[in-house]
């Protein structure tokens, strides 16, 4: 009685072994590729302070090429104007700083980065 019990789990998995298709029980194979170019790294890295209306925003650009950097800004208020800030060119290795306000409330704010 104690070897059936033992044969069952054993019986079980080789039906579902042979139960797979022929493609699972192959070996995977790997097809050689083109080597590609690694991807051109860019965007400035910006970091936000919100303080009361008030939004600053510092973009430091580490890469090569230069990163056209705007600031958006959407007011919570309904008759608050949202503005989209001036593009500023942060070119390699310089930080610029980007500022705007609303009236009142300060419902969200965003960088955009544009190649240039």
């Amino acid at each position: 009685m104690r070897l059936s019990r033992s044969l069952v789990p054993l019986t079980v998995a080789v039906c579902l072994v042979l139960s797979l298709p022929y493609d699972a029980l192959s070996h995977t194979r790997v097809e050689a590729r083109e080597p590609t170019a690694p991807p051109e790294l860019f965007g400035a890295e910006c970091r936000i302070d919100v303080r009361g209306s008030h939004v600053v925003a510092h973009c430091h650009n580490p890469y090569a090429r230069t990163d056209r950097v705007r600031l958006h800004i959407e007011c919570e208020r309904w008759w608050d104007l949202d503005t989209d800030g001036a593009p500023a060119d942060a070119g390699p290795a310089v930080t610029v700083r980007l500022s705007g306000r609303c009236w009142k409330e300060v419902a969200t704010v965003w960088v955009s980065h544009q190649r240039r």
